[in-house]
């Protein structure tokens, strides 16, 4: 269920597990219509939501899934090789930037984390940062090689025809409307007919399906991205950025940005949308949030100014309060699910992906045993209570940015091991 990362990346390696298998991906829409295709493209080797955050939940397991993320990585590369999927991947790496003062300390403690865990960073004072990228806001950066920047849309296509070429059956324009137990097996009933499974495999993220627990751990939020006209020679040559690295800024609200294969400057993030109810709707994805993200676009790069932008859209975020995705079986184990990547899920829904299906098989594998996969994150407080936290602590987090100071509900919702990000 579901033809996004998650459940392409799965249908492709059930096939790759047994050529004989008859596999069906149902999508209620079209592919890459969903998150999977609306993102910034980044793919990072974490499947904790960095090393931080794996380290305050999983201290235990952390290089183990630090390993396992580094495999996924490659696993992800050496299968667009053996498709031959065009996709636009490369490895420029990611630079996490201070753009105010308040954000240097944040970005010197995630290089001594790295250091500590023996990842290959690099500490950039303002003049180095600059020298890579040349906005007047850059104080300092860190610079993590392992990262990678791929077109989510061209991905999503690339894995579809790679499922197709291996005999799976994909079926866009087919919402499931629900799960029952039948015989052996699982009857799942779309809007045009049913299919009759032995597995079922859950990969829906932040919109709703017929498993009505997972809605207690989510929140969908709306991310917005704009795309700049192609970039003149004259214009590049004023920002630089010749490595075409990933951009990001250590704000809790922060900025994600990237050069594009074709000169264009893709800049997302910064505000992350709730809407009362978990309401989805395509007349959320155009908000003023675009204009917001206009002015911080140029505040960075002044030197752009007149610059057009092209494209705006939208994408769903399927938020956990761990920011990490969950996992878990139902019906009997004839369904499994894996959700709630909470942004990060370009790279992990592969290994996403691997879970569940090991999970479908009843396989005692390294996977299943991680804690990560063994316990759910905290979930979320029911309406209207959810949607006042949601905004208590939206304006907590940008309280922080402004001034540094974590405050006590921020403190509180530490303690409690929960927290609201994109």
């Amino acid at each position: 269920m579901g033809g996004g990362f998650t459940g392409l990346w799965a249908a492709l390696q059930a096939l790759e597990d047994n050529r004989a298998a008859s596999v069906v991906v149902l999508e209620a829409t079209r592919l890459a219509d969903g998150a999977s295709g609306r993102n910034g493209g980044f793919v990072s080797p974490s499947l904790t939501h960095g090393v931080a955050q794996g380290e305050t939940l999983w201290p235990d397991e952390l290089e183990t899934l630090e390993q396992l993320g580094t495999a996924n990585i490659a696993a992800i590369e050496s299968t667009l090789a053996a498709y031959e999927i065009d996709a636009d991947w490369h490895r420029p790496g990611e630079l996490v930037l201070a753009m105010t003062a308040h954000q240097e300390p944040a970005v010197r403690t995630a290089y001594e984390l790295h250091l500590a865990h023996d990842k290959p960073v690099e500490l950039l004072d303002a003049a180095a940062a600059r020298a890579r990228v040349n906005s007047p806001l850059y104080r300092l950066g860190m610079y993590d090689p392992r990262v990678g920047l791929v077109d989510p849309a061209r991905l999503v296509w690339g894995l579809a025809g790679a499922v197709e070429r291996l005999g799976g059956r994909i079926h866009e324009g087919t919402p499931v409307l629900g799960l029952a137990r039948e015989g052996a097996g699982v009857r799942v009933t779309t809007s045009s007919g049913s299919v009759l499974a032995r597995r079922v495999l859950v990969a829906t993220n932040a919109f709703p399906g017929p498993l009505r627990r997972l809605r207690h751990y989510i929140l969908p939020v709306y991310d917005h991205v704009l795309m700049t006209e192609p970039l003149s020679t004259e214009q590049l040559a004023t920002i630089g950025w010749a490595g075409r690295e990933g951009l990001t800024d250590a704000g809790n609200q922060f900025h994600y940005y990237r050069r594009t294969l074709d000169d264009r400057i893709l800049i997302g993030g910064f505000d992350a949308n709730y809407h009362f109810g978990g309401r989805i709707d395509p007349r959320l994805e155009q908000t003023p949030s675009h204009d917001l993200l206009a002015r911080h676009f140029f505040a960075i790069f002044p030197q752009l100014a007149g610059l057009r932008f092209t494209h705006r859209w939208a994408g769903i975020i399927d938020t956990t309060s761990r920011f990490t995705p969950f996992f878990g079986r139902a019906l009997g184990g004839r369904a499994a699910y894996a959700v709630g990547y909470t942004g990060l899920g370009v790279g992990s829904s592969r290994f996403g992906a691997r879970v569940a299906l090991d999970l479908l098989s009843g396989h005692d594998s390294q996977l299943t045993r991680l804690s990560m996969v063994r316990h759910k994150p905290v979930p979320f407080p029911p309406e209207p209570i959810r949607y006042a936290g949601v905004r208590v602590t939206r304006s907590a987090l940008a309280a922080e940015d402004r001034t540094g100071h974590r405050g006590r509900w921020l403190g509180m919702l530490d303690r409690l091991g929960i927290g609201f990000d994109s």
